[in-house]
């Protein structure tokens, strides 16, 4: 059994969770349901950053404290990810004592093995709180940043803890080039060397004047305690969550998988492995830098007013059908758009008339025909090798982290299922008398259902679980949930299955 420890970037809690938010828990799930699958040890971790001034800014503007704040905040996030069905094994806050403590840990860790990389500076220099980052001037656009173009640049002076970044930019290069799946898709991993390319900046890892954080272990030469900068506190999330500094962490560190978005691989691709290495510890072994989920070719944002109501659009059509529109619409290595138009037609398109339509139909016709039993038939060839095709198509796209070419290989199958039922005609053979040739259509139809029941469970896991059920699966021993072995065997002569209420109940059109 492989091991396979996966996270995500974790949220920073100054507001309610966002499309964008839920595009990458639920990437990062579907990914962490099919390494299951695929019989992988898996550890998925989530969690939230609750540190640093955007976070102080928000509770103050609220009158309530810190904590407090912060506390609502991650009971918002939690419950959105069960509602979404997010099977995260671990959930870390990053006000944990555990984490704090392991963030002590790491930096005295760099101090005591390259004591020369941590040193104090006077500096000055712009600060987007949105980002929590010093802005240098190529990330700065008509006197804002980029990513931030509605709030304001903070002028700062102050004397900090410094970490020295330059040292390390030989090696992030040679990091990037020399493993150049470290860093995917590949155009991410150009736009880190072309920064390489520019020049790092040594950066300043405290803050002056900021209770709200991981204090920062040492007091300056003047005797001021600062706060940790908050990115120095919240990658190493992903380090404290294995139990870092306590024995035993090795055996789940270093994680195979980061998965985050592209607006934050400077940190994840160029300091957190300089911290590392700085700390000698291993680095992970791949960081995914997927794109932006916008709203109507807009990137959301409040003080904009571009924003969508996540609980309205979970609900429109559920959980499930939510899921698979993000991971089919919207490609994981680039941007893509949320529109309801869109969603709609996906819904009715490919989860009504397709997926739940063929269920509907198979179920329905083994019930007819057969009692519900499938036929005892082996392999009637087209459609069994039609699935062994999208299998591999699918296969190829989940293992290369393509989610929404996986759901498409997936629902390649779906139409193939569907154009056998028309070509063959089941209701024809049984008008005819044609046993032998109803009982091969029957089962055929029956083990593309099976098939079809473990692709989708990654992007619709409630449908595909009630799928496997009305199939007569879940009875089986060892069969209570898909699983891979069941796409090379589909042996399901002989099982009883039942009518099934339609999976993705055809709607009137929303009012738009």
């Amino acid at each position: 059994m492989t091991r396979f420890y996966l996270t995500t970037a974790i949220d920073y809690a100054n507001g309610d969770p966002h499309l964008g938010h839920a595009y990458e828990k639920v990437g990062a799930d579907a990914i962490a349901r099919y390494r299951r699958l695929r019989g992988d040890e898996v550890h998925f971790l989530i969690g939230m950053d609750e540190h640093g001034h955007k976070v102080a800014q928000a509770a103050d503007e609220e009158g309530v404290p810190p904590q407090q704040f912060v506390d609502r905040i991650t009971g918002k996030f939690q419950e959105t990810w069960r509602r979404l069905a997010i099977t995260n094994d671990q959930f870390i806050r990053t006000t944990d004592p555990a984490h704090k403590a392991g963030v002590r840990s790491l930096i005295e860790r760099v101090f005591a093995r390259n004591p020369d990389d941590l040193y104090e500076k006077a500096y000055e220099g712009w600060y987007c709180v949105g980002c929590e980052l010093f802005k240098r001037d190529d990330e700065i656009e008509n006197g804002k940043c980029v990513l931030h173009q509605t709030r304001t640049l903070v002028w700062t002076e102050e004397r900090n803890w410094f970490f020295r970044l330059t040292k390390y930019q030989d090696f992030v290069r040679r990091l990037l080039e020399e493993r150049p799946q470290f860093l995917q898709p590949e155009s991410r991993r150009n736009e880190i060397l072309a920064l390489l390319d520019r020049g790092l900046e040594d950066i300043s890892i405290s803050r002056a004047r900021l209770a709200w954080a991981v204090p920062f272990p040492r007091p300056l030469s003047t005797g001021e305690q600062q706060g940790t900068w908050v990115w120095f506190d919240a990658l190493p999330n992903y380090l404290t969550a294995t139990g870092y500094p306590e024995p035993g962490y090795e055996r789940r560190w270093p994680a195979q998988l980061h998965v985050i978005g592209k607006d934050i691989t400077r940190l994840h691709c160029v300091v957190w492995p300089a911290q590392l290495e700085a700390a000698g510890l291993p680095l992970p072994e791949r960081v995914w830098a997927h794109g932006f989920a916008y709203f109507k070719g807009e990137r959301f944002s409040k003080s904009a007013g571009v924003a969508l109501d996540l609980d309205e659009a979970i609900a429109r059509y559920g959980p499930d059908a939510f899921r698979y529109f993000l991971l089919r619409e919207i490609p994981f290595d680039a941007d893509g758009n949320f529109t309801w138009e869109r969603f709609e037609d996906r819904y009715t398109a490919d989860l009504a008339d397709a997926f739940g339509n063929l269920a509907s139909r198979v179920l329905a016709m083994l019930e007819r025909y057969r009692g519900g039993r499938v036929p005892e038939v082996g392999r009637s060839g087209d459609l069994d090798r039609a699935a062994e095709a999208c299998v591999a198509r699918y296969v190829a796209a989940m293992d290369g982290f393509l989610l929404h070419r996986g759901a498409q290989a997936a629902w390649d199958l779906v139409s193939e299922a569907n154009a056998f039922v028309e070509r063959r005609a089941p209701w024809a053979l049984a008008k005819s008398g044609d046993d032998a040739a109803l009982d091969a259509t029957l089962a055929a139809l029956a083990r593309a259902l099976v098939r079809i029941a473990v692709l989708s469970s990654p992007f619709i896991p409630a449908a595909a679980a009630r799928l496997w059920d009305a199939l007569g699966l879940s009875a089986l021993p060892d069969s209570r949930a898909p699983s891979w072995d069941w796409i090379e065997r589909p042996h399901v002569a002989g099982i009883q299955t039942r009518r099934i209420a339609p999976l993705f109940p055809k709607l009137e059109r929303a009012a738009i």
